[in-house]
């Protein structure tokens, strides 16, 4: 994917918004062309489906989150928990960066094609690893205390911040997103007793 070209690139960039806004079946190749500015031939040479362009998207998506998770490798878990939910209130605070697309497309796997639920579950499944990972890592080293198993608190952990990005996105507030994270961090981060 490193050799798509920049036509490529806006038209993911383009469909990643609609998809955001809209959903899966909430835009069309048309809607992309009067967006970009090309024929709806032109996308259909970049991506002969809308499945290969959501499953590109998606599969570029999970790379960027992988290139994201290998920057914060050198901090401690609990700062790379922390970090992971303050990446996600600024982008819920502001506005203007992109919500979760993966989180968004997973509300709607019963009616997305086959290819792009692969796409879709392999990207929590990756965060399933590597929070799983973080949770024992933080249990061994004591910064972290877990309730359940490592691969239970890593799941909760996914569906509390997914799930707070839903609820802040559905009453219109994005304080409700640290207000539902912000316990779970400390829940995590509390000294054992």
């Amino acid at each position: 994917m490193a050799n798509m070209t920049s036509t490529s690139d806006e038209i993911l960039g383009c469909a990643r918004a609609l998809i955001v806004a809209g959903g899966y079946n909430g835009f069309s190749y048309a809607d992309i062309s009067e967006v970009v500015g090309i024929r709806k031939a032109s996308i259909h040479h970049h991506f002969p489906s809308k499945v290969d362009l959501v499953r590109t998207l998606v599969a570029r998506y999970r790379e960027e989150a992988e290139a994201a998770i290998a920057q914060l490798a050198r901090q401690e878990p609990a700062d790379q928990l922390r970090a992971y939910t303050e990446y996600w209130a600024a982008c819920i605070g502001d506005g203007t960066r992109p919500f979760c697309v993966c989180a968004l497309l997973a509300s709607e796997i019963p009616v997305l094609p086959p290819d792009v639920v692969l796409e879709v579950r392999a990207y929590f499944r990756l965060f399933s690893a590597w929070l799983t990972s973080l949770m024992e890592q933080g249990a061994k080293q004591g910064t972290l205390t877990l309730s359940g198993t490592a691969r239970s608190e890593a799941e909760t952990f996914i569906a509390t911040v997914h799930g707070a990005m839903l609820s802040a996105r559905a009453y219109g507030e994005p304080s409700i997103y640290a207000a539902i994270t912000r316990p779970l961090i400390e829940r995590l981060t509390a000294p054992r007793q």
